[in-house]
């Protein structure tokens, strides 16, 4: 008896929680701000957390909203090889959101 709780109270230490990391960005990121926020998206997928992107319009932004596509898409072929598209690049409001998630180890 004693065996049996002393093994499933191991089994749930070693369990990882998933939890869902959030980066911000605007449509005018530039190359450096684009690369660090790149380095941590890559951190939360490498450990094993799904990340959602979020792209925030202001002002007249707006009237370009394919550039924040083009610069969600261009994440979305950085990180080809450490994590998928769970959620397609969508609009909500004046923000632009996607949902990565790791990539399945084999």
């Amino acid at each position: 008896m004693f065996d049996l709780k002393q093994k499933q109270k191991d089994a749930k230490k070693k369990q990882h929680q998933v939890q869902v990391k959030e980066i911000k960005l605007r449509p005018a990121t530039d190359v450096g701000d684009y690369q660090v926020k790149l380095r941590a998206i890559l951190k939360f997928l490498e450990e094993g957390n799904k990340v959602k992107i979020t792209l925030r319009f202001r002002g007249r932004e707006m009237a370009h909203q394919q550039l924040g596509l083009a610069q969600l898409q261009k994440i979305e072929a950085d990180v080809a090889e450490f994590g998928v598209v769970e959620q397609a690049p969508k609009m909500e409001g004046r923000q632009m959101g996607m949902l990565l998630g790791p990539k399945k180890k084999k």
